[in-house]
């Protein structure tokens, strides 16, 4: 006979609007031994070059923060504003650009830095992007991919964790531009009522 799994428990370590819980997915231990073992990778292929890290604000800042630190060679770190889900729980599928790197990329080998790849059309749009700027060599690195909501398919040559298709908050991923500041990563359920808000 198979054992039913209990569903895990509302985690009280950040505060939660009224029609909100929050259940735990991946401890921060889990995320950063993930995150050294994705590092020692990128070091190992990228050995003997300088790649040029692009962050994806805001979601990846924390992931690549913690990332940058465990890679043994040398790199070059810029940072790309985009928005495409505002206040809501799902993706809009219109990519905007709000803060644009500071310096050209012709040449360089560009590791993009993604928190998560959801329906992959922002990824799909900025790897193009790259190209188009005469970037020399495009790779991504995302930390969660969430192949259910797939709506383009967008090779990751450096992949954290595949998850579930949740709403997922923490470790630099927000909801309404809370819960970036948990060192773990969450699920949020919401109310019917919340959802109709959102």
């Amino acid at each position: 006979m198979t054992k039913r799994r209990a569903k895990p428990q509302p985690v009280q370590m950040a505060p939660t609007l009224k029609h909100e819980r929050l259940y735990p997915l991946l401890d921060e231990d889990v995320i950063q031994q993930k995150v050294r073992e994705l590092a020692r990778k990128i070091s190992g292929d990228y050995a003997g070059r300088s790649p040029l890290l692009v962050g994806i604000l805001k979601g990846a800042w924390v992931f690549m923060a913690d990332l940058v630190r465990q890679i043994s060679i040398p790199v070059n770190c810029d940072f790309l504003g985009v928005s495409s889900y505002g206040k809501s729980t799902e993706s809009s599928g219109v990519v905007k650009i709000v803060a644009d790197l500071k310096k050209p990329i012709e040449g360089r080998d560009v590791l993009l830095i993604e928190d998560i790849v959801d329906s992959g059309l922002t990824l799909n749009f900025l790897i193009e992007n790259m190209r188009l700027r005469r970037a020399r060599d495009v790779r991504v690195c995302a930390l969660l991919d969430k192949p259910a909501r797939h709506q383009v398919e967008v090779k990751l040559d450096y992949l954290g964790f595949t998850v579930p298709d949740r709403f997922l908050v923490g470790y630099g991923i927000d909801y309404a531009e809370r819960y970036r500041n948990l060192p773990y990563i969450g699920y949020l359920e919401f109310d019917e009522k919340d959802k109709k808000r959102s």
